[in-house]
């Protein structure tokens, strides 16, 4: 058996492709839920029903798939350049805490400044948090996955500190919690008596420019051209230094903008536990998306789903909520390999 580079890949091919994989991710896990003594139909059933059953699931999903969107276009990106981010987790975190630092009445502005104000500076945030990665790659030639990883950690304890010290409410009763959001900051809900808020706008609109400005503008171009060969970009008159400096803000900025969504929009101020997990599963995001933007929206909208949907099914039958995770991971591993198959064809000789 050898593997052919494909000249063309057909269109059919290419949206069979990831649609064969999650379904055959679901067809590996339904010998978990067997294991667990339950009809896999039921369960499956009671997964999808709960995340998109109900007006209250909808708004669920799409409140969890918000922060997705975002994180999960920050590695899109980065990923696109051959610059392997994996510390959204720390930018996201680092947006929070200048919407924190700005939206606890630093400022006063009426709401339709205020906003913007807040995402912008959690965007600033998020990609100055990768300057010294970015610098340590382009200069010392350090591997960006080592320092962006350990980079999340220094954040988490950055924020502890802050939580625990100069920035602990005196109202929050002991808890390790920052100031609530003004009012002017808060971000309006779309959906009455949901968490659903105004940051899944901001979402769709960032995959809508993401995908514009990789498709046509000069910098998507650079951008694809330095991740698909640097040494030719350099060939052509790319800077490769400069690309990745862009690649970084762009990354760290979106991730940034999750955790002013988080703050603002759905809990109203700054906790230790804001994200789950956010930045690392964003990774999962982008590479069930093939890197895609508009398809992050997508495979946003069906992580957000396992994760919803696993809970109510946990509640409805004996089925652990762990099942999400391995749903999630299959699904990627199965969408790597169907996108071997979408470049190379499989000769039998």
């Amino acid at each position: 058996m050898t593997l052919e580079p494909r000249e063309h890949a057909p269109l059919w091919l290419v949206v069979l492709a990831p649609v064969a994989a999650v379904a055959a991710s679901l067809v590996l896990c339904s010998v978990l839920i067997l294991w667990t003594g339950q009809p896999v139909l039921n369960a499956y059933r009671l997964l999808l029903g709960g995340a998109f059953g109900s007006s209250f699931g909808i708004a669920e999903t799409l409140t969890r798939a918000t922060p997705l969107i975002l994180t999960g276009l920050a590695a899109a990106v980065a990923f696109r350049a051959k610059f392997w981010n994996i510390g959204a987790e720390g930018q996201l975190y680092c947006g929070a805490l200048a919407a924190t630092w700005l939206g606890t009445g630093m400022v006063s502005l009426p709401p339709v400044l205020m906003i913007p104000l807040l995402f912008a500076a959690g965007a600033v945030a998020g990609g100055v948090a990768l300057l010294v990665p970015v610098f340590l790659k382009t200069r010392l030639k350090v591997d960006e996955v080592v320092t962006t990883l350990l980079l999340n950690f220094v954040i988490l304890l950055l924020v502890n500190f802050l939580l625990e010290g100069p920035w602990k409410d005196p109202m929050s009763l002991g808890w390790p919690q920052a100031a609530p959001i003004v009012d002017e900051g808060v971000l309006p809900v779309l959906l009455a008596k949901s968490r659903l808020h105004m940051g899944l706008l901001v979402g769709l609109a960032a995959a809508l420019l993401v995908w514009a400005a990789m498709r046509w503008s000069v910098w998507g171009y650079e951008i694809r051209a330095v991740g698909l060969n640097p040494q030719a970009a350099t060939f052509a008159g790319i800077s490769v230094n400069l690309t990745m400096l862009r690649v970084a803000m762009i990354s760290g900025g979106l991730a940034g903008m999750a955790g002013v969504g988080e703050v603002a929009g759905l809990k109203g101020y700054l906790t230790l536990d804001l994200s789950p997990g956010f930045g690392y599963a964003g990774i999962a995001v982008a590479m069930l998306a093939a890197l895609h933007p508009i398809g992050v929206i997508l495979s946003a909208v069906f992580l957000a789903g396992i994760y919803v949907g696993a809970d109510s099914m946990s509640r409805a039958v004996n089925i652990p909520t762990y099942i999400a995770d391995v749903l999630v991971a299959s699904s990627v591993l199965a969408v790597l390999v169907s996108l071997m198959f979408v470049r190379f064809r499989v000769r039998w000789r």
